[in-house]
């Protein structure tokens, strides 16, 4: 076994939150970057019946939902039993879906990437190739049900660059560029 000079870490699975267009993956992709943690798109895990909904235009239900949510929860916890950190974004509107994804009860951290309807109004009209259609931006914000003080989550305003809000988020968890607590 290597010599390290830090002690052992517990692992932690980054949930990347928010509703769509708030810049969930590009800040997942940062930050991935920044620990040397490996990422996972939470859009990739959505079953084929789910993309051509809202690519119709159609919002999806909590029932088209959980299939998705229980890959992204299983994703999580291969992360934490591997004993390995990661990343993966979801949008994990509503406190159900949070509670699902962190079925543990522990090794997860939720970052909610916080912004108004017209910040992530803007963004979207930038992004291109994605499924999802702006016109559900108004459908995203009315599921919303944002984290609680009891939940283990950081809100973060994505009003800066992406690299600012990456090292508000690493300033927040009290993480290095190494991926280890401070």
């Amino acid at each position: 076994m290597p010599h390290t000079d830090h002690p052992a870490v517990a692992p932690v699975v980054l949930v990347i939150m928010g509703v769509s267009g708030c810049g969930k993956s590009t800040i997942a992709q940062l930050l991935s970057d920044r620990l040397g943690w490996p990422f996972e798109e939470g859009d990739s895990l959505h079953p084929a019946a789910n993309v051509a909904k809202m690519a119709a235009g159609h919002p999806l239900d909590d029932a088209d939902r959980l299939p998705w949510l229980e890959k992204v929860a299983d994703w999580v916890e291969a992360r934490l039993d591997s004993g390995g950190s990661g990343i993966i974004t979801c949008s994990a509107l509503k406190r159900s879906y949070r509670d699902l994804i962190n079925r543990r009860g522990n090794g997860v951290e939720f970052v909610y990437l916080v912004g108004t309807r017209a910040e992530i109004a803007a963004q979207l009209a930038h992004r291109t190739g994605h499924f999802m259609p702006p016109s559900l931006l108004d459908s995203q914000f009315a599921a919303l049900e944002e984290p609680g003080a009891d939940e283990p989550a950081i809100r973060v305003g994505i009003g800066p660059e992406a690299p600012t809000v990456v090292r508000h988020i690493l300033d927040e968890l009290g993480l290095s560029g190494s991926g280890a607590r401070l």
